[in-house]
């Protein structure tokens, strides 16, 4: 009995991880499109049932278009959906909640986020795709769909280098991932300041500044894998001392001892020890044209204290 059960357990599926795709906004769609192309084989490539979320954009029309035929020209599977709720009301829809119930891939829309955050957390579709990452659908965001996937997103701000009182605001996101502020579009429009400002006033929160046309992988609100073209910013405020209690709105603000992770494609971080565990060198312009593995730079890998970070895609 005790041999027949040790099988049993030794031939019982591994769950899923539960996994995000967070996009920094103008990912490329008609190239080698190299995060879209992870979105749909972390969906299950010719198997995959795709729901888009087009909500954030003003033009859902040419925004459920334009992802389809990517998507299509990537072999997704032919079953494509759309779930676009025009109010509070309509995110209880049990029709919309019903698209999401087998949905192997969540994909959210640029646009406004403040749409998103209005629409969507503490609703029944909001439920649904919190359901279906659970599962192991990968959920994946761009631009302002990015900014929602956290606990507490930055909705809006100004943006220059210079850390300022009160020069952002958070609202309350869908929760996918807690403890973390995500920022898009991050070195195309200067979001530095903005971000160490969050950071400042709330040091329990880790900032990720993610640039254009790059990606985070996160595999179960932990490990975040960089691919892409660019990079990502990671600040780490736990330690710093600020005088952001103190400081009058507007006021430049003293942050002195803050730590800063600059992450290209290859780079794996670990969001609770706050580290980094894994780093492959990549060379964005000879992978774009299919070069091999021999022709990268050796691996650099460091010991996780609990697993082995999964590996990059490009």
């Amino acid at each position: 009995m005790a041999t027949r059960e040790a099988t049993a357990t030794r031939r019982a599926p591994r769950p899923r991880p539960r996994t995000l795709l967070v996009i920094g906004g103008a990912e490329d769609k008609l190239g080698t499109s190299t995060i879209l192309k992870r979105f749909v084989k972390l969906a299950g490539g010719k198997s995959s049932r795709i729901v888009i979320v087009p909500t954030a954009s003003s033009f859902v029309d040419e925004v459920v278009v334009g992802y389809t035929a990517a998507f299509t020209r990537l072999k997704a599977g032919p079953d494509i959906r759309v779930v676009h709720a025009t109010s509070r009301q309509e995110a209880h829809d049990p029709d919309l909640v019903a698209r999401l119930d087998d949905a192997t891939g969540v994909f959210l829309s640029g646009g406004s986020q403040l749409k998103l955050s209005q629409y969507y957390p503490g609703t029944p579709v909001g439920e649904a795709m919190h359901a279906a990452y659970q599962r192991g659908a990968v959920v994946a965001g761009t631009s302002a769909g990015a900014s929602i996937l956290s606990r507490h997103m930055i909705s809006m701000g100004e943006e220059r280098l210079t850390p300022r009182q009160r020069m952002s605001q958070l609202t309350a996101g869908l929760g996918f991932i807690d403890d973390v502020v995500l920022a898009q579009h991050f070195d195309e429009r200067g979001r530095y300041g903005r971000l160490l400002s969050i950071v400042a006033n709330s040091p329990q929160l880790l900032g990720v500044g993610i640039d254009e046309n790059t990606a985070v992988e996160i595999h179960d609100e932990r490990i975040m894998t960089v691919l892409g073209a660019r990079a990502v910013f990671v600040l780490d405020g736990r330690a710093a001392v600020t005088d952001a209690p103190d400081a009058r709105r507007g006021a430049p603000l003293l942050v002195s001892g803050a730590v800063v992770h600059t992450l290209p494609a290859g780079a794996t971080f670990d969001l609770q020890a706050a580290a980094l565990v894994g780093f492959v060198e990549r060379h964005q312009d000879k992978d774009a044209r299919g070069a091999s593995a021999r022709e990268r730079l050796p691996t650099v890998q460091m010991d996780s204290p609990t697993s082995t970070p999964p590996t990059a895609s490009s």
